[in-house]
């Protein structure tokens, strides 16, 4: 394996009642820009008892809603000209992937002079952030244990992913009841997104590391068990709690560092959001098994086969055999299992008009990739998904 630095700063507070930590917020300061996407959480009534933590704490909360599935960039604007006006001194976000992404950048552009979007367009601009917190409500991106956020200009068809040290969330509370009103859809979709971050570190010519190898087969076995368990039974613990903690491992670097190469099936797919607006998990569980039948080949096969014979159990000894065994696997798995859309028509996706120009903007995935694409690869596969 190659080289790495392993650093995560993030204080987890897991389980029943840990909302209660939202205490020691205090020791940031004493104003607070809370970041949240719709009314669920005032349905819920976690916004009342995380105001309630907060004002026993004696903040000053202000407040930024309305964050977007794909969260855009003019959100991110608004927060951090809040922060800028309002001298805040961190930035909490209670929600999924995204409420937590949009608050990551919101907290660094109230440390930079310019744009936002010159952040998400150039990471090495980030140099400083406000103090991070986040309550987890969706178990999908990891987002609340690593330094990247995805934000998405949708007026240009743009869809970018920035990273730094200082955008790791300080603090973060994952209590797996708050993923019980988690919909069927965003339950499947979340489960299709941290498996395709286990994939994406996992499919590797990086060869010596066998600790992130068995480590992430073993997260995928974990999302396979629990996925379908939550998504028919809603409210069990057990299920939720697994499936929380292994979304949080796929993306911290446990399984990536020394070992995780270029992202092809996010890039792509981020191009996917960028046009068509669509939710990430489905794209991804859309692309991935496109993806391995399109580079399945003499050399990918050792590595598909071990992923079959190590996740899903199968026996056959010739690699190619095993390696298409393995993809019928996933696709069942995320098709019928999970009932997640089976290809881009499903989604509303019904031409390829914007593939070619697509394509362009994810040529990046063939650079240091398990397997490179070219343009005409990413093509075919998008084609191949509709």
């Amino acid at each position: 394996m190659y080289n790495f630095k392993f650093h995560v700063p993030t204080k987890i507070y897991f389980g029943k009642g840990q909302i209660s930590h939202l205490t020691e917020l205090k020791e940031c300061g004493s104003k607070v820009l809370l970041v949240y996407g719709g009314g669920s959480i005032k349905r819920s009534g976690l916004y009342d008892t995380a105001m309630g933590y907060m004002k026993e704490a004696g903040l000053t909360v202000y407040e930024l809603s309305g964050v977007e599935p794909n969260p855009k960039i003019a959100t991110v604007r608004r927060g951090a000209e809040m922060c800028k006006a309002e001298g805040i001194d961190m930035v909490l976000a209670i929600g999924g992937g995204s409420t937590i992404d949009c608050a990551k950048v919101v907290a660094a552009a109230a440390k930079h002079d310019g744009d936002a979007w010159d952040l998400v367009l150039d990471s090495r601009k980030i140099t400083a952030a406000l103090p991070i917190f986040s309550v987890l409500t969706i178990s999908a991106t990891g987002s609340e244990m690593d330094d990247t956020a995805v934000i998405s200009d949708l007026d240009k068809n743009e869809k970018w992913a920035c990273a730094a040290p200082c955008m790791k969330p300080t603090m973060s509370v994952l209590d797996p009841e708050y993923t019980y009103t988690v919909s069927r859809k965003q339950t499947a979709a979340g489960t299709a997104d941290m498996m395709s971050h286990t994939f994406e570190n996992y499919f590797s010519t990086v060869e010596g590391a066998d600790v992130q190898k068995r480590l992430a087969e073993g997260l995928l076995k974990v999302m396979i068990k629990y996925g379908p368990i939550a998504l028919n039974d809603p409210t069990n613990y057990d299920a939720r709690a697994n499936l929380m903690w292994a979304a949080s491992h796929a993306i911290n670097g446990l399984v990536g560092e020394g070992v995780s190469m270029s992202w092809p099936i996010h890039m792509i797919e981020h191009e996917l959001s960028a046009f068509y607006d669509i939710t990430h998990g489905e794209g991804l569980a859309i692309l991935t098994p496109v993806w391995m039948e399109h580079i399945l080949n003499e050399k990918t096969a050792p590595y598909f086969a071990t992923y079959g014979r190590n996740v899903w159990d199968i026996r056959d000894e010739d690699d190619m055999e095993a390696s298409r065994k393995a993809i019928e696997c996933t696709k069942k798995f995320f098709f019928e299992t999970m009932g997640l859309p089976a290809n881009l028509r499903a989604v509303g996706i019904t031409e390829d008009i914007h593939f070619e120009e697509m394509a362009d903007k994810t040529l990046g995935a063939g650079k240091r990739a398990f397997y490179p694409l070219m343009k005409e690869d990413i093509i075919a596969i998008l084609k191949k998904s509709l």
